[in-house]
């Protein structure tokens, strides 16, 4: 009768569990309030409206959605995948770059306030059609530039468009872009929606960094702007968000300096073979940087040090961030407010775990270093959560020595 009782008390256990964890779940799914345009039911309500469809890819859909709900005329934009060979693909089964599809976004716009030759010019101007590996830091045909036409007016269109950016010798490299008839369109899953209204200040760093505006800027400064009578506001870095130009003051108010034309770029940072970098790591380590994983918290090597200097990647040795820029987050990780040199960081999407995150990884040796929240103090208000098993520690008074002198 005893163990009977036992019995019952744990599966009554059991299902108070799974009742709260679906509580949860559901919870969850009605506070996220974004675009759900995967009904056809949605989707017909939009069209009824006497809206038009272009589907455009110009590398993460983040971005090239933010850029086209400002234009005037656009009243949704759904981000999701198009142009692959499997139905129904997830975004796990997008990025790893098997599935044929690529990031895009579908524009639903009014014809009797934009044209589509407009969103054409509003889609050359915020990618680089000469780049066919991907766009700025999203590398790979998941990320490439594509724009798929609905009808033959559209084709007609996108290509007199593209001839006449190829005329305008704006870029000195052919331009790579394809044109190709649209087949199938599906959304991204609902936390890919909006994510530049959801997480502005992630988004917004991640859209520096990623160099897609110190690119348009550039390549378009002597042509002629866009109409901007017809666009609702851009992707300026506002508010809390770390803006370039003010991290350069802050660098050299500390002392610091974000130029790599120093000695460091004679460096050239590489993966030594893997055979080698089993042997040189310890099991922890391997884990860590190799596999993805995750140390404990309070319980690795540098959660609470204290000491000055800066901290490397424990294969390759290059530099990532420094004492600083490290504070106490109580998490009982390492965290930094950024990195000390940011292009030795590459930032990539990680959707496990039931949840979306930023992982950040080293550029060179493409350790797994850990991930980056958007819930830091100032001046940033990010931060950097790395695995201690990831990072080798170099004090300051071994700077000289280690051939780090610069920091």
């Amino acid at each position: 009768m005893v163990n009977l009782r036992r019995i019952v008390k744990f599966f009554i256990r059991v299902l108070v569990v799974f009742s709260l964890m679906a509580g949860v779940f559901s919870y969850a799914d009605e506070k996220m309030d974004s675009k759900n345009m995967s009904g056809d039911v949605a989707l017909e309500n939009i069209m009824e409206d006497g809206l038009k469809v272009a589907t455009f890819a110009g590398g993460c859909f983040w971005c090239t959605e933010s850029d086209f709900e400002k234009v005037a005329g656009v009243k949704e934009v759904v981000s999701g995948y198009t142009g692959g060979h499997i139905r129904h693909p997830s975004y796990s089964d997008v990025s790893d770059g098997t599935t044929g599809h690529t990031e895009a976004i579908q524009v639903y716009y009014d014809p009797e306030v934009v044209s589509y030759g407009h969103l054409l010019d509003v889609f050359w101007r915020h990618i680089d059609p000469t780049d066919p590996g991907g766009q700025f830091v999203d590398r790979g045909s998941q990320y490439r530039s594509e724009i798929f036409y609905h009808n033959d007016t559209q084709k007609r269109l996108a290509q007199a468009s593209k001839m006449k950016l190829e005329q305008s010798m704006v870029f000195n490299k052919p331009i790579v872009t394809a044109i190709t008839r649209f087949v199938e369109f599906y959304p991204a899953e609902k936390y890919h929606q909006d994510y530049y209204k959801r997480n502005p200040t992630r988004y917004k760093y991640y859209r520096w960094r990623s160099g897609r505006d110190k690119f348009i800027e550039k390549a378009w400064k002597n042509h002629r702007p866009m109409d901007k009578s017809k666009d609702k506001g851009s992707d300026t870095m506002d508010g809390d968000a770390i803006h370039p130009e003010k991290e350069e003051d802050m660098m050299k108010k500390e002392g610091r300096t974000n130029d790599m034309g120093s000695n460091m770029e004679k460096i050239s940072w590489q993966r030594p073979h893997d055979s080698e970098i089993r042997s040189k790591l310890t099991p922890l380590q391997y884990k860590i940087t190799q596999q993805n994983g995750t140390e404990p918290p309070f319980r690795n090597e540098y959660w609470n040090n204290k000491a000055q200097g800066i901290y490397v990647d424990v294969v390759s040795g290059e530099p990532l961030f420094s004492s600083k820029d490290k504070f106490k987050s109580g998490t009982g990780w390492p965290s930094f407010t950024r990195p000390l040199e940011p292009d030795n960081i590459i930032e990539k999407k990680d959707v496990s775990l039931f949840m979306v995150r930023t992982e950040v990884r080293s550029r060179h040796a493409d350790s797994h270093l850990g991930h980056v929240f958007d819930d830091g103090p100032p001046p940033t208000g990010l931060r950097y959560c790395i695995n201690s098993a990831a990072l080798r520690f170099i004090p300051k008074e071994n700077l000289e020595a280690e051939g780090y002198g610069q920091y």
